[in-house]
């Protein structure tokens, strides 16, 4: 290592292998650790609306509807939404309703805007068909199991819980790019929120769902408080959060469906998610680099000169990224997949790097600036 002698800066590498090292550990702990279920007796479970707002058609898309409309709960509605009256999902939801003809299962066909972000605006024209006072929000590329509507009520029994939110699992489509984007929502985002959660933070929720009352919703202005907001699941949660309301993480894992057809489509999804966080949480985004084990150990390896205890603390993190990746990988993945951690985990390191150069980003066909307090601008149609 002397022909990096001049670049040695001996306690920088030091602190970086040591921050990857202990992220490494506590994400493996934390991504372990098995949530506490709640459950309610069949006689108090209450009356739920389901809200899907849609917008086009996947191949999984149906898969994912039906497990909604296929739930072991008492009474429940569905509302599925577009604001186009040509949308694919439409087809999809018809054949719902022929193939479940006793399950209320509504539909809004509504192009009204109420403000940048159109899933909202959808969800806003969803609400007056809406009956029931517990609410279920849920993305349309989310598959559950038929327990997973009793179990993600139950907390809402509390009055002192605002939201309940569930974990997700990536399910990626076949190809190289689907498997990066599954892999950084299973062995990045998600342990990062696991971690978070088990040091305390519960201002967070996530569109795969978000179980809420609807006392709750009406004592934060409704959808229509944030109408603009690029991050919609995440406002909810704190806003909530801010009423003295607590956020649980539900025992439910669910899964989502991932399609990244291109490494442009992968580079532009992520780097939304990226610069979304950057947007909330300026201060703590700023030291997120560490998150990214390997690469970050290898450059304080290098820093160090190369000193023994940089590269054990390398060692150990490697180590512990591998462990991570069979916590969160899916029964049966072939062992190969190993091979791609360093270049998921160099990938994360770059994007994450690239989100400061700019605010925008790219939702859907519509390019938007996100605000320092997290609404959205829409910019440009592509």
């Amino acid at each position: 290592m002397t022909g990096f002698a001049h670049l040695e800066f001996p306690w920088v590498g030091f602190s970086f292998a040591a921050c990857a090292m202990i992220h490494g550990i506590v994400a493996c702990v934390a991504a372990s650790v098995r949530i506490r279920p709640s459950r309610l007796a069949t006689r108090d479970l209450p009356p739920v609306t389901i809200l899907k707002p849609l917008c086009g058609a996947e191949p999984e898309t149906y898969e994912c509807l039906r497990s909604f409309c296929d739930q072991a709960y008492p009474e429940f509605q569905v509302i599925f939404g577009v604001c186009d009256s040509n949308d694919p999902a439409l087809a999809i939801v018809h054949r719902l309703q022929r193939e479940f003809p006793r399950r209320d299962l509504g539909l809004a066909i509504d192009r009204r805007q109420h403000g940048s972000n159109r899933k909202v605006s959808n969800l806003i024209n969803m609400m007056p068909l809406a009956r029931h006072e517990f609410l279920v929000l849920s993305d349309s590329d989310v598959q559950v199991e038929r327990d997973y509507l009793a179990r993600v009520v139950a907390p809402l029994h509390d009055g002192g819980v605002g939201i309940v939110t569930c974990a997700y699992r990536g399910r990626p489509r076949r190809g190289l790019w689907s498997l990066l984007g599954a892999s950084f929502i299973n062995e990045w985002f998600m342990p990062s929120v696991r971690v978070a959660a088990m040091a305390g933070s519960r201002s967070f929720a996530f569109g795969s769902t978000i179980a809420i009352r609807r006392e709750t919703l009406a004592s934060i202005g409704g959808f229509a408080s944030i109408a603009d907001q690029l991050a919609d699941d995440y406002r909810l949660g704190e806003l909530t959060h801010r009423r003295g309301l607590r956020t649980v993480l539900s025992d439910v894992v669910v899964d989502v469906c991932v399609a990244e057809p291109s490494f442009g489509d992968l580079v532009r999804h992520e780097l939304r998610w990226l610069r979304t966080i950057r947007a909330l949480r300026p201060m703590g985004y700023a030291f997120t680099f560490i998150t990214f084990g390997m690469p970050v150990a290898a450059l304080g390896v290098l820093l160090a000169g190369g000193a023994a205890a940089a590269v054990g603390m390398l060692s150990i993190t490697a180590l512990a990224r591998v462990v991570l990746h069979l916590l969160a990988r899916r029964p049966g993945s072939p062992v190969w997949q190993l091979a791609i951690l360093p270049l998921r985990d160099m990938l994360s390191l770059a994007l994450w790097g690239w989100s400061f150069v700019t605010r925008r980003v790219q939702w859907r066909e519509v390019r938007y600036r996100v605000t320092r307090d997290g609404s959205v601008q829409p910019v440009v149609r592509i």
